[in-house]
């Protein structure tokens, strides 16, 4: 799953990596502050291919976007449960009511530094479901491209009007989204901590889709709507481009955020697994 990661990319550096046409924030009031540790339902930038509104040419324009982490449906009555709809799984994406519009029409890619992801043994699992032991703390990982890329995650987006407020109302219209998730790599790590997992399904059974850059045209292209073409796009990267080490368990704590999250710890904290 993705359920955390790090963002702290400036937009204009965005816009050279991802040759963005439009959308770059002007003036530091409209830019994102880096954050290293992004939760549900905070604003995260993401990258689409989308005509201008009012625009005349009415082509796709390669735009820089705020939108809010956790998807809601057009067709939802509230947006509740955005917080529980921030991954959507590569297998059934193309079919769950959820997301099959906007995997169809409304692809994007939310670029990051790298995700977290906290380990989770299967003996503690099992004990805990006994009711025998109290389940240990779990240690948190970094996961990053192993040459220092941005990590381009395959989301979706949608357009959610909440007909409470006015149509001028600046809140009247909410654009959401979600990252999509595949089985994680069980191939060796590009580079491994000593001590601790040797590949991502060491440390959780799933993970976010990482698009290479080879894919991101394909994938943000609003005419590709055939959803057999675009399962296609969901083949995960190649494999030995990852690495992965320890982080502090302070990154468990969503009031947390600094630099100081993605530091690299020689191994895993006392009292964690791993």
């Amino acid at each position: 799953m993705c359920g955390r990661y790090a963002a702290s990319r400036r937009p204009e550096d965005l816009a050279g990596i991802f040759e963005i046409e439009r959308g770059v924030p002007q003036a530091p009031e409209e830019t994102l502050a880096p954050d290293y540790n992004v939760a549900p339902t905070k604003e995260v930038y993401a990258v689409l291919d989308r005509p201008v509104k009012d625009a005349d040419d009415r082509r796709p324009v390669r735009q820089l976007r705020k939108l809010k982490w956790g998807l809601v449906p057009s067709w939802a009555k509230s947006p509740e449960g955005a917080a529980r709809m921030i991954n959507a799984r590569a297998e059934t994406v193309h079919e769950k009511p959820s997301y099959r519009r906007a995997f169809t029409a409304r692809r994007c890619i939310l670029p990051a530094d790298g995700y977290y992801e906290w380990v989770t043994a299967k003996e503690e699992r099992d004990l805990e479901v006994e009711g025998r032991k109290k389940r240990a703390r779990k240690q948190p990982y970094f996961v990053l491209p192993a040459d220092g890329s941005v990590f381009a995650m395959a989301g979706l987006y949608e357009f959610w009007r909440d007909r409470t407020l006015p149509d001028d109302h600046p809140q009247a219209w909410w654009v959401t989204c979600s990252v999509i998730t595949t089985e994680a790599e069980r191939t060796p790590l590009a580079v491994a901590p000593a001590d601790g997992p040797h590949a991502l399904a060491d440390i959780h059974p799933r993970m976010p889709l990482m698009l290479t850059p080879d894919r991101w045209d394909a994938w943000l292209d609003p005419a590709r709507t055939d959803p057999d073409d675009l399962r296609s796009l969901l083949e995960p990267p190649p494999a030995g481009l990852m690495r992965a080490y320890p982080v502090s368990t302070a990154v468990s704590n969503v009031r947390n955020n600094s630099p100081e999250l993605l530091k690299e710890l020689e191994g895993p904290e006392e009292g964690t697994l791993f």
